[in-house]
């Protein structure tokens, strides 16, 4: 049992299970807008996300304890280490256009971990992207939907429609509502400085712009050109679900409620759809 545990924890820390999440996610797209399973862009965005999460999490630590590194950290520095490689392997094989919007977001995720910024940007006295006051949540949701809307439309040489666009807000309002059980669980632990959002309004009220975010996400499906059953149905599963997960969080969770079952809800849509279809 202890090794199993182990072996979950790694899963989790390493951001495996997340990158596996933004790859359901990105499937989605696919099976939406009815384009081919494509192995390069879901290869790309598994390894990309490994190394993007991993190198926002621990840069600050290697940084700072490199020579009296944790076993557990050394082995996610090497497993993070071939997830780069492989990210550069598959982004090889993406298109030119996939290419230049990868490197505006690629930047954006570096600023989110590296203090480069001047302090005067900053409300709070701090220098990286990650540490502006209420900008966490607003970051990651941004990169999201990028990568699991637009990229796979980009790669696929999808012109960006009106659906597309509705498709992307949609994915960013949920990622947001996938944030709130994190950010109340961290209420904890997070510095006032960040001011995320149980922070400013409490955790009420924060499950309540969480039901309304859901609601938002759910109807927009109703603003597409071609409002396909299967969506509908998809969709509704997915307001369910975390809308039991958003109501039932709170500060003193378990390890893994967030960690582990909020994170893999793109998961649980992902198979959702492709039983409908």
């Amino acid at each position: 049992m202890h090794i199993l545990k182990q072996i979950l924890n790694f899963y989790i820390n390493s951001s495996i299970h997340v990158a596996l999440a933004v790859v359901a996610m990105t499937w989605v797209t696919l099976v939406q807008f009815e384009m081919e399973y494509n192995t390069t862009v879901l290869a790309f965005v598994f390894f990309a996300t490994i190394t993007g999460y991993n190198f926002v999490k621990y840069f600050g630590v290697a940084k700072f304890h490199h020579r009296s590194l944790t076993v557990w950290l050394k082995a996610i520095q090497i497993f993070s280490f071939f997830a780069f490689l492989g990210m550069g392997c598959f982004a090889l094989q993406l298109n030119v256009n996939s290419l230049i919007c990868l490197s505006v977001f690629g930047f954006i995720t570096f600023l989110y971990a590296i203090p480069l910024l001047p302090m005067r940007y900053f409300r709070d006295e701090k220098k990286n992207l990650r540490e502006v006051s209420g900008l966490k949540v607003y970051v990651i949701a941004l990169v999201w939907m990028f990568t699991t809307v637009f990229l796979p439309l980009i790669d696929n040489g999808f012109y960006i429609d009106a659906n597309a666009v509705v498709t992307a807000v949609q994915r960013f309002i949920f990622v947001i509502v996938l944030m709130l059980p994190f950010e109340i669980r961290d209420l904890v632990f997070d510095s006032l400085k960040l001011a995320t959002i149980p922070q400013r309004i409490g955790i009420k009220n924060t499950k309540i712009i969480g039901v309304l975010l859901l609601l938002a996400f759910f109807f927009l499906e109703y603003f597409k050109d071609e409002i396909k059953s299967v969506d509908i149905i998809s969709n509704g599963v997915m307001l369910f679900v975390t809308l039991v997960f958003v109501l039932f969080a709170h500060k003193k969770q378990s390890k893994y409620y967030s960690a582990f079952w909020v994170e893999g809800l793109p998961i649980l849509w992902l198979a959702v759809l492709l039983m409908l279809r």
